[in-house]
């Protein structure tokens, strides 16, 4: 009763097509894992976010927003409450000068080829990460020598009591792979950006360069949630795990990668439980050979 409750009250605002019941994570992961989530809302509208988002609070559902997915483990066991994404709706991009706004359902590949196309340059770390912008400010995301909080100006967010503000880049505690998001429950809905002018033909080569050396370094061809460890003080993850000797060892579907040892790849059957337990043995075997601590990059989210 409380279930169809909610789900009433969800559609008292939302259309059909932007809530469904019981849909599989699977479908929404770049691991293609995941059990069914209670109800998958994607609104249209911001309006139509703010009151999910309330609608959530007011009836003690748990949420969780997600972009596409591509930094998520979700558990065989799914999710109980909302996942709610901005991926694709919220893509929205307004180029003035050397200042860019972007909504952060915008992939960073689409982002970083029209910041390419306006001759501005600071953005090619980005082209090839598989995430989406809001996703990439929660995690201060990185590559090949850059990270949003060289280039964020400020973020606007959802904030708990449902309101829009702005966040100056000094109150957004970008720091590696963290943010003031995950730390508060705010959600990023738009983001300002600055870079400075450059010439296109340079900035277009640099970014096919960065994506030949992804599709030669990185298992990009096989799912996966991309790095599954942040970066140990003083070491490097992938290195630490193939000199354990793990380059290719399974569990069920879940594998380290042959290419890049950070990856873990689903072979294509693989559940959440073969991932976190390969992690786990990770983990055990890294810290029993070289007394170093692997920490998870990826969120793990759900019942187990």
């Amino acid at each position: 009763m409380e279930k169809n409750f909610f789900y009433n009250k969800l559609k008292e605002v939302l259309t059909e097509s932007e809530v469904k019941r019981n849909e599989p994570m699977s479908l929404h992961t770049t691991f293609k894992i995941g059990g069914k989530a209670d109800y998958f809302v994607k609104p249209k509208t911001m309006e139509h976010l703010v009151y999910a988002i309330k609608c959530c609070k007011e009836n003690d559902i748990p949420y969780y927003i997600i972009g596409n997915g591509s930094n998520l483990l979700v558990s065989d066991k799914g999710y109980r409450g909302a996942i709610i994404q901005i991926y694709k709706n919220f893509n929205q991009v307004e180029i003035n000068g050397c200042r860019v706004r972007a909504q952060a359902g915008i992939l960073l590949s689409r982002l970083a080829r029209l910041i390419m196309e306006a001759g501005l340059e600071g953005f090619e770390f980005a082209s090839g990460i598989p995430g989406t912008l809001g996703g990439a400010v929660f995690m201060n995301a990185g590559a090949y020598g850059g990270e949003m909080k060289d280039v964020v100006e400020a973020i606007t967010v959802i904030t708990h009591q449902g309101d829009l503000i702005e966040l100056p880049k000094e109150a957004l505690e970008l720091d590696y792979r963290s943010s003031i998001l995950q730390k508060e429950d705010y959600v990023a809905v738009s983001i300002d950006l600055i870079f400075k002018e450059g010439c296109k033909k340079i900035i277009k080569s640099r970014i096919a360069e960065l994506d030949d050396l992804r599709r030669l370094k990185q298992p990009i061809e096989k799912p996966s949630a991309g790095s599954a460890f942040k970066r140990p003080e003083g070491h490097y993850a992938s290195k630490l795990i193939m000199e354990a000797g793990l380059k290719g060892y399974s569990i069920g579907g879940a594998q380290v990668s042959e290419k890049h040892c950070g990856f873990i790849v689903n072979k294509g059957d693989a559940t959440a439980k073969d991932v976190i337990m390969l992690m786990e043995h990770i983990k055990n075997t890294v810290k029993e050979k070289f007394g170093v601590e692997l920490e998870e990059e990826i969120k793990l989210l759900g019942e187990e």
